[in-house]
Order: C-alpha cells, then sequence, then structure tokens
C-alpha cells in the first residue's frame, strides 16, 4: 500500500524519480513514454465507444444500453489511471537498472473488451429494443 501511494505522489511529482539510480538510455525513456501515449489512446478509444454506445443506440433496452456504456467509460478511466502508473513504475525500474514490471492489466482489460464486445454482438442479433 505504502508503494502505491509513492507511486500516485510521483505521477504529480515526475523530478523526484531522477533522483533515484542513474539516467537510463533516452530511447528507452521516449519507447515508455510512447507505450503511456498508447494506453491514453486506448483510454480515449474506450471512453468515446461508451459515449457513442449512449448517443447512438437510443432504441436499445436503457439497462443494456447504460450498462454497456459504463463498462466502456469505466474500463477506459482505468486503462487513463493504469497508463500513469505504469510509466512512473518502469521509469522508476529503469533508473534503478532492475526488470520492468509486470502486470495483469492488459489480459483484464482485454476480457473486459470482450464481454462487452460479446454483449453488444447479441444485442445486434436479438435487437433488444426499449
Amino acid at each position: 500500500m505504502i508503494e502505491f501511494v509513492r507511486n500516485i505522489r510521483l505521477w504529480f511529482v515526475p523530478e523526484e524519480i531522477r533522483q533515484e539510480g542513474g539516467t537510463p538510455d533516452y530511447r528507452f525513456s521516449l519507447a515508455n513514454e510512447r507505450t503511456f501515449l498508447a494506453w491514453l489512446r486506448t483510454a480515449l478509444a474506450l471512453i468515446g465507444g461508451g459515449f457513442a454506445v449512449d448517443q447512438f443506440l437510443p432504441d436499445l433496452r436503457w439497462g443494456w444500453r447504460v450498462g454497456l456504456a459504463l463498462a466502456l467509460l469505466a474500463a477506459g478511466v482505468l486503462c487513463a489511471f493504469r497508463a500513469v502508473n505504469h510509466w512512473v513504475r518502469c521509469e522508476w525500474a529503469m533508473r534503478r537498472g532492475e526488470d520492468l514490471p509486470v502486470s495483469r492489466f492488459p489480459a483484464a482489460l482485454g476480457v473486459v473488451v470482450a464481454v462487452v464486445a460479446i454483449a453488444m454482438v447479441v444485442v445486434v442479433l436479438l435487437r433488444w429494443e426499449g
């Protein structure tokens, strides 16, 4: 828990990371940043998908429409938070010369997106209307 709080603090004071270890090869830091930006693009796509489901499927039953939209929106929010946390953890590990952190988040996100997609396929095939 203490490490999690420290990581959140580093989100807003990233210059403190420089006090730890040595400066990694800039190519690795820039690759870490590109990965962060890719996660943010994924988060934006999920959030956009959530709004699209809510706005462009008005004939869908309210519970299905809101449920699917909220699942996509929640996945987008989690993805955005995870992007920042993963960037900090990777930068920290590179500066210390440690192995990069592993995460179950990509698998969990993939499962959530797949479940929402399957639910949307079922809704489209059965044309559940309100």
